[in-house]
């Protein structure tokens, strides 16, 4: 009985894995779609890439809107960073098993600029 349920299992499993390998490929000839061409023009894998290439110049001509609150909001998250919490950090790591400070947190704090 044990061996008719694992063989069952097995099959199962089988079927249900070569269910998703179909490629979908249609027959020589009979592909009707057109060609798109790529929306960018080189290979996010070259490092040279960004060098050689204008990214702004693929960029939409009005921006997010959201994107210049960023940059307006940015400087008041730089003030919250160095007034609230790097002073914390260092509370933190004066007496770290009182406060939990890790190993792990104190590598992050060093890590910061």
């Amino acid at each position: 009985m044990r061996g008719t349920v694992m063989g069952i299992g097995v099959l199962t499993l089988l079927v249900m894995a070569t269910g998703c390998s179909s490629t979908h490929q249609q027959a020589a000839g009979t592909n009707d779609r057109e060609y798109v061409p790529p929306t960018s023009i080189y290979n996010i894998l070259d490092s040279t890439a960004l060098v050689y290439s204008s990214p702004s110049a693929g960029s939409a001509i009005n921006d997010h809107p959201l994107r210049w609150l960023g940059f307006i909001v940015h400087p008041i998250g730089h003030v919250f960073d160095y007034g609230l919490n790097r002073p914390i950090y260092r509370v933190g790591g004066s007496s770290p098993y009182l406060h939990g400070y890790t190993a792990e947190d104190s590598m992050l704090d060093a890590q910061r600029q």
